[in-house]
């Protein structure tokens, strides 16, 4: 099993930020200064270590950079990459690449998700604790005010990429994620989107390489002027779904790679491990056991008017006895086949011989006290057959032999 991560050191070189947060921008130069300033006052007043804040503008037409280098100079902490191509993915993996910080961060200028979302975000990476981190509008705690129709079309995706990429994180285009550099660093050269798919390709990377995504409930407020385009945006994310599908059924990635040099392997089993296949097991013997209950008890009802209670009972039991054992046998345990069959049987004639005694002396000892109503009776035999199938649970298993 790979070692677990280290911790980040809260003490670098000198001049070293402990996290970089990238804020990439396509031609925002009316929000860029309150984001990046109010980002600004936010660190130095709630993150305890040295930080940076890395305005990545992405080909803007307008006054976004200007507003970058002033802000640039006026707050120490704030660097500027600029690129001449437009791209969110592409504008990440230019800064991300070229940071010396051990954790790697982004939000989406709008500061849609509020910032008291951000230590959370970032102190499992911090610790070793995860690998990435995620912002999730989708979970439970979560607040999130937005509109039917971006709250269908988000939902809608994910559910998409369930289907098609068997994502198991909840959402994958919050503008609010994190990651450790070091992974990064494995991770970002087989990232092939430079768009709107980038968040989503590099968390199925991750999953697929058994790393840890940590998911962060966040309070996210819709931001009106967002000019994302939905349409072209959603034909592009459906381009790369069909794109990273392939590759991943092709075995064009090197997931054994990465799953050896970064995932997490299995834990140690503990000293009192649970058998193998005992949950699956318990499950199918349980849907058995429920279908001869109510076999069991039908034939009682029949049975005890014309034999009484006693008789009804050992003559139901024995019946079910003999189809349970036969079911379990097949539908629980998997032996098929009429080897052992006998003793099997035999087994579960041991068991039926628990399940009267427990049954006939539950009876007994009801109607030694009282003239019981039918309900009383069966409530009793109910009560009675959950013991015995405890115990027939047990004596089968061992009988059959454990399979996997």
């Amino acid at each position: 099993m790979p070692e677990p991560r280290a911790a980040v050191q809260a003490r670098p070189a000198a001049g070293t930020p402990v996290l970089d947060v990238v804020v990439p921008v396509y031609n925002e130069e009316a929000d860029l200064g309150p984001c990046v300033r109010r980002l600004h006052a936010y660190l130095g007043a709630q993150f305890p270590y040295p930080f940076r804040i890395t305005v990545t503008d992405n080909a803007s037409t307008d006054g976004t950079r200007a507003v970058a280098e002033a802000l640039a100079a006026d707050l120490p902490e704030v660097e500027l990459v600029h690129l001449a191509e437009k791209g969110r993915g592409r504008a990440l993996r230019a800064a991300w690449s070229a940071s010396p910080a051990p954790v790697l961060a982004y939000l989406d200028v709008d500061l849609s998700t509020d910032l008291a979302a951000l230590p959370p975000l970032v102190a499992p990476l911090l610790s070793g604790h995860s690998d990435l981190a995620i912002g999730t509008r989708l979970a439970r705690t979560s607040r999130v005010v937005r509109g039917a129709k971006r709250e269908v079309i988000s939902r809608g995706y994910n559910l998409l990429l369930r289907g098609t990429l068997a994502a198991r994180f909840s959402d994958a285009q919050c503008g609010f994620k994190a990651i450790r550099a070091d992974v990064a660093a494995e991770l970002l050269p087989l990232v092939q989107d430079t768009g709107w798919f980038f968040d989503t390709e590099l968390l199925v990377l991750a999953q697929r390489a058994g790393l840890r995504i940590h998911e962060v409930p966040v309070d996210w407020v819709d931001d009106p002027d967002s000019r994302v385009d939905i349409v072209a945006t959603a034909l592009a994310d459906l381009r790369g779904i069909g794109r990273l599908g392939r590759a991943l059924v092709t075995g064009a990635l090197p997931l054994a790679r990465l799953r050896a040099q970064l995932g997490r392997g299995p834990l140690p089993a503990p000293p009192a491990q649970v058998p193998r296949g005992l949950p699956g097991q318990l499950a199918r013997f349980a849907a058995v056991g429920v279908a001869s209950t109510l076999a069991y008890l039908l034939l009682f009802l029949v049975a005890r008017g014309p034999l009484g209670a006693q008789p009804a009972n050992l003559l139901a039991l024995l019946l079910t006895a003999v189809a349970n054992t036969a079911a379990n046998r097949r539908l629980t345990f998997g032996v098929t086949g009429r080897r052992h069959a006998g003793r099997h049987h035999v087994q579960g004639l041991l068991a039926f011989a628990l399940g009267l005694a427990l049954t006939s002396g539950s009876l007994a000892i009801l109607h030694a006290l009282t003239t019981p109503p039918r309900v009383a009776e069966l409530a009793v035999l109910v009560a009675a057959n959950l013991a015995a199938t405890a115990l027939r649970f047990l004596l089968l298993r061992l009988a059959m032999h454990h399979r996997p």
